[in-house]
């Protein structure tokens, strides 16, 4: 009986590596995670699962030259957004995944 379990257990595990490696990744973005230009990506804001913190979201913000950042909040697509001032004039920022800050359109 133990062999027959033993057997068994090697068959299930032996089945589950072959499923595993036959699956392929579902993603098909082909843009980094994080950005390591200071290029702004064009599709900016890109939605993705966000990691960024709401104090590392309002930093980066402030390191692009955003002032009195208000309202921050993570949307439903991952995108950061929040109204802040830049240059004397109030408009909507938001920050993707990438590390994006951009002004809303």
């Amino acid at each position: 009986m133990k062999i027959l379990a033993s057997s068994l257990a090697a068959a299930c595990l032996a089945a589950s590596s072959v499923f595993a490696q036959s699956q392929t990744p579902t993603t098909t973005q082909t843009t980094p995670a994080l950005s390591t230009s200071s290029d702004t990506n064009p599709g900016a804001p890109v939605a993705g699962k966000n990691s960024f913190t709401e104090a590392q979201a309002k930093s980066r913000m402030e390191d692009a030259g955003y002032n009195d950042v208000s309202g921050l909040k993570l949307d439903d697509q991952g995108v950061w957004r929040a109204m802040a001032t830049k240059d004397g004039k109030q408009a909507k920022v938001s920050l993707d995944f990438q590390g994006n800050v951009v002004m809303a359109k």
